[in-house]
């Protein structure tokens, strides 16, 4: 994690990091902050806790997202400080709705100019929000009539970050559970590192191909992190903590107990392993999660040819 954030994220970048509810890279945001990134503009459809402390930790200046808030448990103090109060800095906040950051990362992946939507008539949002246009569509409707359409811009990151429940080495990523929008928020950018609770051997990629969302030709880094996503769960791997979900309003609400949080579980752990470590064997245990097994898929092979099948040349007609 250590090499893949020194490489890729760099002071003033744009960087995505995705996973709706499920699969949030949380460990290569706490990477970040310990590296002392600033002044990134950070695209996040759902602006939750990774969020509240990397803003807390000094590294954004913009933020794009969709949602803001504390995964239905509360709220998240250090971002309500600076878009209420500016303090201790102001934010650039650009708010679209989910389907027009799905939109944006759309045209991002496609290496469109803009990406066309429906949603936004009636909205409050194009008033305050410059990055939602109107255009004609160039094409007659069945009257005969040429239909304004609102458009959204690219979202182009110089690197987005996702987690996945595992990859091979060259970068062939597959996940299952909510799969959200991290296939193409990685098409969208310029580099892209996958978190994975473990790497694997080519084969087991193999015989499950349709579980592969993210193909090595997309990936510039693999990152072997397990329980990246704590507080979020892995599906199949760990389970979410509500507990810390529900503490922290508490934690954020004060700007001198969150410095103090960040101090002690973020600048004051070497990586994410001693993170977990200082989680403790309870708590880890608490987030274990037992066996649901997927059923068996038949991809089916080439049969070898009977002895003698296949040489009888005569004519069938």
């Amino acid at each position: 994690m250590r090499e893949a954030i020194a490489r890729y994220v760099h002071d003033g970048d744009v960087v995505a990091i995705e996973g709706f509810t499920h699969a949030i890279p949380t460990a290569a945001g706490h990477e970040i902050i310990r590296q002392g990134r600033k002044n990134l503009t950070l695209v996040r459809m759902t602006a939750d806790i990774v969020v509240d402390q990397m803003l807390a930790g000094g590294c954004i200046s913009t933020l794009v997202s969709s949602f803001v808030g504390n995964s239905s448990a509360g709220s998240l103090g250090e971002l309500r400080r600076r878009v209420e109060r500016s303090d201790p800095a102001p934010l650039d906040y650009q708010e679209y709705s989910h389907y027009g950051m799905i939109c944006r990362y759309l045209a991002g992946a496609q290496r469109l100019p803009f990406y066309p939507l429906r949603s936004y008539f009636g909205s409050d949002l194009p008033r305050i929000q410059d990055g939602m246009r109107k255009v004609t569509s160039p094409f007659p409707d069945e009257k005969g009539l040429y239909e304004e359409i609102y458009v959204v811009p690219p979202i182009n990151p110089d690197v987005t970050i996702v987690h996945a429940q595992r990859a091979d080495r060259s970068g062939n990523t597959q996940m299952w559970g909510l799969t959200g929008i991290q296939a193409e928020a990685v098409f969208a950018a310029k580099h892209a590192i996958v978190v994975v609770e473990e790497i694997v051997d080519d084969d087991v990629i193999r015989a499950d191909p349709n579980r592969t969302v993210i193909p090595a030709l997309a990936v510039d880094a693999v990152v072997e992190c397990p329980g990246a996503t704590h507080p979020s769960f892995s599906q199949g791997y760990s389970d979410r903590d509500n507990d810390f979900y529900r503490s922290w309003s508490g934690i954020s609400a004060d700007p001198v107990t969150l410095s103090n949080w960040l101090d002690e579980w973020i600048y004051g752990t070497d990586d994410h392993a001693d993170y977990l470590a200082k989680l403790g064997d309870a708590t880890l245990a608490r987030l274990r999660v037992g066996e649901a097994l997927s059923g068996r898929v038949n991809y089916g092979t080439r049969l070898e040819p009977a002895d003698g099948a296949g040489e009888n040349t005569k004519d069938p007609r």
